[in-house]
């Protein structure tokens, strides 16, 4: 498989919908993770990123203006205390916190989901799981080609992610009407910013203005567990 740019990927790309990186730094010394969210609607723009004591939250940036929070208000990180970290679109963090929390695998927990329920788009449902070890999984649930009779979930795992690569897997796979799914395995990428902050300042750049909303990026030290992050939202 080729290893692609993901800065070129994001700027060609006008809305990829919500995205997810889970890999491994140049160095060889820490794992990264990249999650963001994009909207075309007021009601979808209208968000922020929230730094909580276990990962972070969405949250409406002005309240006064939120329509329906069921499908864009959740945690999309969460940490758990043996340093497991859960990335998702969607209120599914919980679901595979609560799983794996329960000696259950995210498969297991993920097997009980299917896609969000806002036909005709039917938007997937993505998830990362990142081990303390730096391997991780990554997952979708979606619509058969938008059928909603037929769920799809595939599974991919990354035992030892290579140095300097990441795998990368979003919502829509064209800007189209409706929003098709994803298709195929999660593009390989290459991951050469040296920190959070370069890292960050890279995707941001190239998510596309009017539709960009918040971005996360964390570099977590395999041997510490020590982490740098950064969060950038378009309202600030």
């Amino acid at each position: 498989m080729e290893t692609l740019d993901l800065n070129k990927i994001l700027n060609s790309h006008p809305y990829p919908g919500r995205g997810i990186v889970l890999g491994r730094s140049a160095d060889n010394q820490k794992a990264v993770i990249v999650y963001f969210i994009m909207g075309r609607s007021e009601n979808s723009r209208n968000r922020i990123f929230e730094a909580v004591e276990d990962g972070i939250r969405t949250k409406a940036f002005d309240e006064s203006k939120m329509v329906d929070p069921s499908l864009i208000i959740y945690h999309p990180v969460r940490a758990l205390e043996d340093g497991t970290v859960i990335v998702t679109n969607g209120d599914q963090t919980d679901t595979i916190r609560d799983g794996l929390l329960a000696g259950e695998s995210y498969i297991q927990a993920l097997r009980t989901r299917c896609y969000e329920p806002d036909g005709p788009n039917y938007t997937p449902r993505i998830s990362g799981v990142l081990n303390r070890d730096g391997s991780f999984c990554l997952s979708i649930l979606k619509s058969a080609d938008g059928d909603p009779s037929c769920n799809l979930r595939y599974f991919y795992e990354y035992d030892a992610p290579l140095a300097g690569e990441g795998r990368f897997i979003h919502t829509y796979q064209e800007n189209a009407e409706p929003l098709p799914s994803f298709e195929g395995e999660p593009r390989r990428v290459s991951v050469t910013a040296p920190n959070a902050k370069a890292l960050a300042d890279e995707v941001w750049a190239n998510l596309n203005e009017d539709n960009k909303v918040s971005l996360f990026v964390q570099y977590i030290d395999l041997a510490s567990g020590g982490k740098d992050t950064v969060i950038l939202n378009k309202h600030v």
